[in-house]
């Protein structure tokens, strides 16, 4: 496939990707793989009283890949995370004009990573308040804590 198969919007975000990067200061993080195709997107946000107040990605992967992660930043950058926990991969692919049929999965790698790190925020924020963890480091432990206990149940059942 090559970029001439993508329209003028989706080539701009490729060739000109928003948002690009790691936020400094975050306090949610996510990333998820395409196995099939190799795509790997990596979102960090930093969401303050409910909003997102900054939001950038690293992403390894087609036009298609990085054309979705950059307009997933720009349609959810000053946004309530409840608008972007509603956000589906075919509102991404609307806002693009379309994507060639074989390139829609694209879209959803950016709308899972986001996903996942609203949920890792939520996470730490709810771990914040309940006393459990204070710090980046305690979260970080629990968190690693966490999934032995889930790997473990898992080899029981």
């Amino acid at each position: 496939m090559s970029v001439l198969d993508y329209n003028e919007l989706t080539i701009e975000h490729f060739q000109n990707p928003r948002n690009v990067g790691v936020v400094k200061d975050g306090n949610g993080y996510g990333k998820i793989g395409e196995p099939g195709c190799g795509d790997i997107c990596e979102i960090t946000v930093r969401i303050e009283n409910s909003i997102i107040e900054d939001i950038k990605f690293r992403v390894y992967g087609c036009a298609g890949a990085i054309a979705t992660s950059s307009v997933v930043t720009e349609i959810t950058m000053g946004k309530n995370f409840e608008f972007a926990l509603d956000l589906t991969d075919d509102d991404v692919v609307d806002y693009l004009g379309g994507l060639p049929e074989g390139k829609k999965h694209c879209s959803l790698l950016a709308i899972k990573a986001l996903h996942q790190a609203i949920y890792d925020y939520l996470l730490n924020k709810g771990l914040e308040s309940a006393g459990a963890a204070n710090t980046k480091g305690q979260y970080n432990q629990l968190a690693k804590q966490t999934l032995q206990e889930i790997l473990q149940k898992s080899k029981q059942n």
